[in-house]
């Protein structure tokens, strides 16, 4: 999966997490349903936005769910996923866009598709993406030509640029096909007045995805020699970070101007996670909600969560004995130094055979669940194991939302901010 929104989900409480992931599945399922199952390779982080969108826009009903069945990237589990025509745009934006970075790959001769028998069968999917994802555009009103136009004038564009070209003309077509998606959603939910300020938030988040899509891919540009609108332009990273950050400022000022009838995953999407997605790109830092300590100062007894807990009954504690009220003392397996080692015996692994081991671990792989399921049992030992595709955790298990620097209501409900309590 693709994408510059990719929240952690130490950053999200239960019920936006359990969200966020009906939108994504729901995507997927999207893509499966309208254009077969080879297009679920289109999935990506971003495109959910127009799902979260739509449904953050629109009045509650009883039929925005339905249930799934297993998943090898839901721990073979059953879940809610989003329906509709939210999760339906944003299957016919994702695979138009995606036909288009196929053939922009095509174009760059990238690993495979440099190969003549190979790129010609990828121009194959790409066309016949384009033609699916407009088909099912025009059945909920959106006319995904201006995703094409926006794709045929890019390289066009990018041809022509040179040192000196303005880089927002070089990102225009870009904005322009992300306006248009995000302004439908206003269109599909009913909210004419959101039009505006939506296609606004979509023009910028167009132009973030773009320069952060080349600073991610700049060093390996360099290397291989490919285009890259930075090095083809003369811009340097500081002026691409500039541009960047007031992206991200002007996203948050348009969505102020939105009519949302539940805005807390979209805020937490596109006001949150944008500026770490920032940081993440130039390799900075992200915030941290914790108030660093004051020059000179001690810390407390015991570190920040205060004195160490005394013994419940008052005795004195020596080494691994504890006395009781009346002054026997007596011999605890579990004292520090003592036979049980601070800690109660572990449980013994569960031992395996070497056949259904390795029956299971094929179950497993055959599933995705090694790749893509958090946590996994080791097919031999039972011991939980973490996914090879899922450690990109970039923060910390405290790291909460920026509720400090963001003055907008939706800020103040427990669920938004429930990292910060």
């Amino acid at each position: 999966m693709f994408g510059i929104i990719r929240p952690c989900r130490h950053r999200l409480s239960e019920g936006l997490a359990t969200s966020w992931t009906a939108h994504l599945c729901g995507l997927c399922l999207a893509l499966r349903d309208d254009h077969g199952q080879l297009a679920r390779v289109a999935t990506n982080y971003d495109g959910l936005i127009i799902s979260v969108l739509v449904e953050a826009q629109s009045q509650r009903s009883g039929d925005w769910r339905r249930t799934a069945g297993p998943c090898p990237l839901r721990g073979m589990r059953t879940a809610p996923v989003a329906k509709g025509e939210g999760a339906r745009l944003a299957a016919a934006v994702s695979l138009v866009l995606a036909s288009a970075k196929v053939r922009d790959h095509i174009a760059d001769r990238d690993g495979l598709l440099g190969r003549r028998p190979v790129a010609a069968a990828a121009r194959r999917v790409a066309g016949s993406w384009d033609r699916r994802g407009a088909s099912v555009g025009a059945g909920i009103g959106f006319d995904t030509a201006v995703l094409v136009d926006a794709v045929d004038r890019q390289t066009g564009i990018e041809a022509l640029a040179g040192p000196g070209t303005p880089l927002l003309a070089v990102t225009e077509p870009t904005e322009t096909a992300t306006a248009a998606a995000f302004e439908h959603t206003a269109v599909l939910a009913g909210r004419p007045g959101n039009r505006a300020p939506l296609a606004e938030a979509g023009r910028l988040f167009g132009r973030l995805a773009h320069l952060l899509d080349a600073v991610q891919d700049l060093t390996a540009d360099q290397r291989s020699g490919a285009w890259n609108l930075l090095t083809a332009t003369g811009t340097s990273l500081a002026e691409a970070r500039r541009l960047c950050d007031d992206a991200v400022h002007g996203v948050r000022l348009a969505l102020r101007e939105v009519e949302f009838t539940d805005a807390r995953l979209a805020h937490v999407l596109l006001v949150h996670e944008l500026p770490r997605s920032v940081d993440r790109a130039f390799g900075t830092p992200g915030h941290r909600c914790a108030t660093p300590p004051v020059e000179g100062s001690h810390p407390p007894p015991g570190g920040p969560y205060g004195p160490p807990r005394q013994y419940p009954y008052g005795g004195p504690r020596h080494g691994d004995q504890y006395q009781n009220p009346h002054g026997d003392p007596y011999q605890n397996p579990y004292a520090p130094g003592g036979p049980g080692g601070g800690f109660p015996p572990p449980e013994p692994p569960r031992r395996r055979d070497w056949f259904t081991g390795c029956a299971i671990w094929t179950g497993l792989c055959c599933t995705c669940q090694l790749c893509c399921r958090d946590p996994y049992r080791d097919p031999w030992t039972g011991q939980p194991r973490q996914g090879w595709c899922r450690g990109d955790c970039d923060c910390d298990c405290c790291d909460a939302c920026e509720c400090c620097e963001c003055s907008c209501e939706c800020c103040q409900c427990v669920e938004c901010c429930s990292g910060c309590n």
